[in-house]
This record gives C-alpha cells, sequence and structure tokens, in this order.
C-alpha cells in the first residue's frame, strides 16, 4: 500500500469519526424520564426499544432512494439484530432478509419470509444449510467457484443462482466495512467470469447475479 493511499484512508476515517461523533452529541433519547419510569414498571429491566415509527420511515426512505432502479429489493442483514419483530416489520415494508447461517434461516422462515426474499450468502458453510436454502427456495449468493461442486454434491443445482463479488482494489471500501482488497469474502473477477459460464453449463440459467462487496449491497445481472 502506498503511502498517499494510506494517508488517504487515514483522512478517511477521520472524517467519519468526526461525522459520527456529531451526530452522536446531537442524539437523544426519544422518552422523557416520566415514560421510561411507566415503561419500566411494565416491563422488567434490561429490555431493549426498539422505534417502529422510525423504522419504518427509515425503511421506506432507503426505498425511495433506489425507487429509480426497477425491481430493486434490500435485503436486510439478520446478523445486524436478529429480531424477529423487527424482521417482520421489514418485510412488511419489503424489505428482503440476507441470511448467513442455519439460524438465520431459521428466523426468516419464523418471520414469514422465504422464496426469494432471502438472500443466503455464506463463506462457509454445511451442507446442510445449502440444503436448508434450498428447501427455503432462497437465493444462494455463492461466496467462493469452489461452493458450486460442494453446492451440485448435497443439492439439486438452482435455476437462479448469485456470485459474492470482490472486487479488490478496483473499488475503495470505508471504515465500516473495510477495504475489499484486504477482505477474504467474495469472487475476484477472474474467478467471477470463470464461476459464470461453469453454471451457463451446469444449469440452465439466462441470468445470473452479482451481489458486490462495497458498502451497499447492490445486484447487477450480467
Amino acid at each position: 500500500m502506498s503511502t498517499a493511499k494510506g494517508k488517504k484512508r487515514d483522512l478517511s476515517r477521520l472524517s467519519f469519526i468526526k461525522a459520527r461523533e456529531k451526530y452522536m452529541s446531537n442524539k437523544r433519547i426519544p422518552f422523557t424520564k416520566s415514560e421510561l419510569d411507566k415503561i419500566i414498571e411494565k416491563y422488567p429491566t434490561p429490555f431493549h426499544i426498539y422505534d417502529e415509527a422510525a423504522i419504518r420511515k427509515n425503511a421506506r426512505k432507503m426505498k425511495d432512494a433506489f425507487s429509480w432502479m426497477p425491481g430493486f429489493k434490500n435485503y436486510y442483514a439478520v446478523k445486524a439484530c436478529p429480531n424477529p419483530s423487527i424482521m417482520k416489520i421489514l418485510k412488511e415494508e419489503g424489505f428482503g432478509a440476507d441470511c448467513s447461517s442455519l439460524p438465520e434461516l431459521i428466523l426468516a422462515e419464523k418471520a414469514g419470509i422465504t422464496g426469494e426474499d432471502i438472500m443466503f450468502t455464506s463463506n462457509d458453510t454445511p451442507s446442510e444449510e445449502f440444503k436448508e436454502a434450498k428447501r427455503l427456495n432462497a437465493i444462494i449468493n455463492l461466496d467462493d467457484i469452489l461452493h458450486i461442486e460442494t453446492l451440485e454434491k448435497n443439492s439439486k443445482l438452482p435455476e437462479l443462482i448469485c456470485f459474492r463479488f470482490n472486487p479488490g482494489s478496483a473499488r475503495a471500501g470505508n471504515v465500516i466495512i473495510g477495504h475489499p482488497e484486504e477482505a477474504k469474502y467474495g469472487l475476484t473477477k477472474d474467478q467471477i467470469l470463470e464461476a459464470y459460464p461453469i453454471m451457463k453449463k451446469k444449469v440452465s440459467i439466462d441470468s445470473a447475479f452479482i451481489q458486490w462487496l462495497l458498502p451497499m449491497n447492490l445486484i447487477l445481472t450480467i
């Protein structure tokens, strides 16, 4: 890594930290003390309080921001907050579930999320998890070119398949997600170009999809 590139990253991190500190310093708890006292009387501590109205508002802002893209769908990362109630709220707002393990697949099904509303992305995947994802008719998002063989051995190959793409140094990351070239996740450009024709030969697919390893969960047709 060049010194100039390293300095650019340090400045990026610093800008983010300053912006976060400014936001957090102005953030206020959306309850008065008396309201909290009443809540404590009803619910034993400790507990988490979620603002459903704010969740729905932000979900709709996200959808509106990408309304220019026909067929756009955001898949909520279940690992971020595996709360079935929140998953149900986001399902009602048109979100899917991004699952990376068997427990997350189970949570998604319990929340009423199945089929192509599930994106299953896992980088170290037992065969049972591929089988469960297939049973739910989830979109299976392969993280490694070797997963093609693993999936084929343990479950019938689906007609819709997705590859997780790591653009490497071609795209910059940020302080939250890190930098693609430093990540172990996803297929490189060369691997994508090798994997796609392999899948075309194995199953009669018209298109595959790519999930980019970037700060946004963007899916593009190739």
